[in-house]
C-alpha cells in the first residue's frame, strides 16, 4: 500500500508547492492574518487526523479553570453552516461530534462554536462574550488568524519527520512547517517507554531554541458510562463485547479494552454517519462500547446497551 503511495509522489511534489507558497504569502505578508488582544492558543497537527487533538484541548480547558475560555471548530462533518454555539441539547449532525463532546463534558463553563471561517467565528465571539481565551481546534493550517500561541501535535506511531506529504503521505504542509509551533507535543506515547527512546524522539524532532518539546499519552478511565449507568471495566471478566469505531487510529482504544475482554470490532471511518441499518445492529448488540467522540453521534438514538469509555491526556515528564 505504501508503495503505491509513492508512484503519486510527483502530485505530492506539486501539493508542497502550493501549500509553500501559501506560507511564503502569509509570512511576507501578501495574505493578511489578523490578530486579537484576546490570547488565542492554536491546536493542530501535520498529518491528518489521529493525533489526539480532542484530548488536548479538553486538557487545556481543565488547565485554564476558571478563566472564561471558548473553543472554536470547524465542525468536521456538520449539515449546517456558518456561526453556530453549540448547546448541550444540539447533535453531532448539526454542529459535530468533537465540539458536542466538549460542550457535553463541560458544559456553562465553556462557550463552544463552530465556524468554517474562523476569523468570522472569533468576531462573533468577542462581540457576543467577554472571554478570556480563546481554544482554536484543528487550527495549525488556518493562518487567517494569527494566534498568540501554537501548539503541534504528532503522534508517537507516526510522527511527522517520518511522514510525506500528500498523496505520497499523510502531511497537509512539509515537515519544515514545524518551525512555526511554539510547542510540539508526541502523543499516544507508550506509558512504559523508556527515556532513551525519548531522547532519540527529541533529537529527530531538532527543535529551535525557543521550541518546547513534551510526550503524552493517552490515559483511559477504568469504567465505561452512558446517561444510564456507570460500570467498572473488571466486571466484564474477559467476556464479549462488540467495539464500535469511528476515528482515525482505534488500534490504542482497542488495546486497552482487550485487558477487560475479547472483541468484536465494528469499524468505520472517521467521523462516520451511521446509517438505519448499522443503528439497528447496534441497538441489538447486548453490549457496546465506543469511544467517547463515538458516544455523540449515538447518544441521540437513546440506546441503553452503549457505553463509552473516558479518555485524558496525560504527560510524561514535564507538562505544557
Amino acid at each position: 500500500m505504501q508503495s503505491a503511495r509513492f508512484l503519486l509522489f510527483p502530485f505530492a511534489v506539486l501539493y508542497d508547492g502550493v501549500t509553500r507558497l501559501r506560507n511564503i504569502a502569509f509570512d511576507y505578508g501578501i495574505l493578511k492574518q489578523k490578530s486579537y488582544d484576546t490570547p488565542i492558543i492554536a491546536v493542530g497537527n501535520l498529518s491528518t487526523g489521529g493525533t489526539g487533538k480532542t484530548p488536548m484541548i479538553e486538557y487545556l480547558i481543565e488547565k485554564n479553570h476558571g478563566k472564561r475560555i471558548a473553543v472554536l471548530s470547524r465542525g468536521y462533518g456538520r449539515s449546517t453552516r456558518g456561526y453556530r454555539e453549540v448547546m448541550i441539547s444540539d447533535s453531532a449532525t448539526k454542529v459535530g461530534d468533537e465540539p458536542l463532546q466538549f460542550k457535553n463534558k463541560f458544559g456553562d463553563t465553556v462557550i463552544v462554536a463552530v465556524c468554517e471561517k474562523r476569523v468570522d467565528g472569533i468576531g462573533k465571539l468577542l462581540a457576543a462574550h467577554h472571554i478570556d481565551l480563546i481554544l482554536l481546534d484543528d487550527a495549525y493550517q488556518h493562518r487567517y488568524v494569527k494566534a498568540s500561541e501554537y501548539i503541534l501535535l504528532t503522534s508517537y506511531d507516526k510522527p511527522y519527520f517520518k511522514d510525506y506529504i500528500l498523496p505520497a503521505g499523510n502531511l497537509r504542509e512539509s515537515r519544515s512547517s514545524a518551525s512555526r509551533a511554539n510547542s510540539i507535543v508526541v502523543t499516544k506515547c507508550p506509558e512504559d517507554i523508556a527515556q532513551a527512546a525519548l531522547a532519540s524522539f527529541r533529537t529527530q524532532i531538532n527543535p529551535t531554541h525557543e521550541q518546547h518539546v513534551y510526550f503524552a499519552t493517552i490515559s483511559y478511565a477504568g469504567y465505561m458510562v452512558n446517561a444510564f449507568n456507570k460500570v467498572a471495566l473488571t466486571e466484564l471478566n474477559k467476556s464479549v463485547v462488540t467495539v464500535v469505531t469511528g476515528i482515525a487510529k482505534p488500534a490504542p482504544f482497542l488495546k486497552y479494552l482487550k485487558k477487560f475482554a475479547a472483541i468484536v470490532h465494528m469499524e468505520f471511518k472517521d467521523h462516520h454517519v451511521f446509517t438505519s441499518s448499522e443503528l439497528a445492529v447496534i441497538g441489538m448488540e447486548s453490549l457496546v462500547i465506543t469511544t467517547e467522540k463515538d458516544f455523540m453521534r449515538l447518544k441521540p438514538h437513546g440506546f441503553k446497551n452503549v457505553y463509552y469509555v473516558p479518555i485524558q491526556t496525560a504527560f510524561l515528564g514535564d507538562k505544557l
